[in-house]
């Protein structure tokens, strides 16, 4: 039996075949293109075939698979996959022998996969992210401009933008510079309320998000990148805590014998969700709803003693443990219900 190992970069790939013995049978630098990898893959029998998680990892190991190999997309974290490389002289020769060589010995961990379903909407919540912030930057510009005129944007929602400006006397030649960016706006509006009916249009014939929305702070947004983020809920084996871990919500450490010292959280997952759950929190803590006053109450009594940038980190891993006890025990948020790990702080 043969063992591939793929180097993967964005313009060339480095392709690494041994045999059971670990003898090189194939070493090549190819194209990352599906033509390529088919030539090379294609009249080759059976194999497994090992790449690290990365952007391209996902479509690769699908066009592999179809061409009837067994594609491994591997953790890069896991350090023993790289046996004694050194870090210090890393090349995509060194990189590719090492994977190689874990693919034959079985020294790998495997990344989690994506399902279809939920990559679609990876990227769907993706691009609504991009228009977002491409609106608040141009909107941030349209505003510099006015001042340096001595005008000032009144206050309220980016919808607004076009009737706030229309009630200020703007000199032409300043009208004329702010024209583009004001047909930007208008562009970028359009669009994002064709994305959020799509969304919403998603949420509202999804099951689990329906169940998450029930979460006070929670709307279409957070319930869709949410799933979309863990994906599948089982990979967590059922601990809310790891959820709260994978999102870089909890306290970094540095404790050694009598000495325990924690941190700033580790940042260590995708920001996203994690800005989304924060977001969410500040809704919680400003909001006055019933649903809602379990949480808030002691979100507020925590704000107390530690300060509110604490209280809302800190309400932001709660909901995250939260959303993933009503995703997995497949129930809807319940006033006052604590749910074992869900309810830790």
């Amino acid at each position: 039996m043969e063992y591939g190992a793929i180097d993967l970069h964005m313009k060339k790939s480095v392709v690494r075949i041994v045999d059971e013995t670990g003898t090189v049978v194939v070493r090549d630098r190819i194209t990352t293109s599906r033509e390529a990898f088919a030539a090379l893959f294609g009249p080759r029998a059976r194999m497994r075939i090992l790449l690290e998680s990365s952007t391209e990892s996902e479509w690769v190991a699908q066009v592999l698979e179809s061409l009837g190999h067994e594609a491994v997309v591997a953790d890069p974290q896991y350090a023993p996959m790289y046996g004694s490389r050194s870090r210090r002289i890393k090349t995509d020769e060194r990189d590719v022998t090492a994977l190689a060589e874990a693919n034959r010995t079985g020294v790998y961990r495997r990344a989690h996969r994506v399902s279809a379903t939920q990559q679609e909407r990876r990227q769907l919540l993706t691009v609504r992210k991009h228009l977002v912030e491409s609106r608040s930057s141009t909107i941030s510009v349209l505003r510099s401009l006015l001042r340096q005129a001595g005008l000032r944007l009144g206050s309220g929602t980016p919808s607004t933008v076009e009737a706030r400006l229309a009630r200020l006397t703007i000199p032409p030649a300043l009208a004329a510079q702010l024209q583009p960016l004001r047909e930007l706006l208008s562009t970028l509006e359009t669009e994002l309320t064709q994305l959020e009916e799509t969304v919403e249009t998603i949420a509202s014939t999804d099951d689990v998000a329906q169940r998450l929305m029930t979460t006070p702070g929670v709307g279409p947004v957070i319930a869709l990148t949410f799933q979309a983020t863990l994906d599948d809920p089982a990979r967590f084996g059922g601990d809310a805590r790891r959820v709260s871990a994978f999102l870089g919500l909890v306290p970094s450490e540095s404790s050694s014998a009598e000495r325990q010292h924690k941190g700033h959280i580790t940042k260590a997952g995708p920001p996203i969700l994690r800005s989304l759950l924060v977001q969410g929190s500040w809704v919680i803590f400003r909001g006055r709803s019933a649903e809602g006053a379990a949480l808030r109450t002691w979100a507020h009594a925590l704000a107390a003693r530690r300060g509110r940038r604490i209280a809302i980190i800190a309400l932001a891993r709660r909901l995250a443990r939260v959303l993933y006890a009503l995703w997995r025990d497949g129930t809807e948020f319940q006033v006052g219900v604590r749910r074992g790990a869900a309810s830790a702080a």
